[in-house]
């Protein structure tokens, strides 16, 4: 349950960061467009990080259902949603994008495990 809770905060501390570092580094060097895209990033990546802090709350609450899968793939999918966008942004290697879907799917996969796993609980 601790480490869920560590990479909750860390993820909300770095989503802060990076959304700081968005809107004041990034606002004159990207186009707006990109711009977005990087916000985009931002917002899951804090959304998730929420998600990992749930996912805490959710081991302590039902210890016997192992929620660790869904909070490895909450931490894969901000690793690979959110980092890819920050990637592209800061690259402007638009193959990059083509990871986003990966880290969405595993986003999609993380909420149907907690949903499974708390109505099982």
């Amino acid at each position: 349950m601790r480490n869920w809770w560590v990479a909750g905060a860390v993820m909300a501390g770095l989503a802060v960061l990076a959304g700081a570092f968005g809107a004041h580094a990034l606002k004159a060097r990207l186009s707006p467009e990109l711009l977005q895209v990087f916000e985009t990033g931002v917002r899951y990546q804090m959304y998730h990080a929420l998600g990992l802090l749930a996912v805490a709350l959710a081991c302590d609450r039902w210890p016997q259902s192992h929620f660790n899968l869904v909070g490895w793939l909450m931490l894969a999918g901000i690793v690979l949603f959110s980092g890819s966008l920050y990637a592209l942004c800061l690259t402007g290697v638009r193959v990059l994008g083509t990871i986003t879907p990966f880290g969405g799917v595993c986003f999609l996969a993380a909420w149907a495990a907690m949903a499974w796993k708390v109505a099982r609980g």
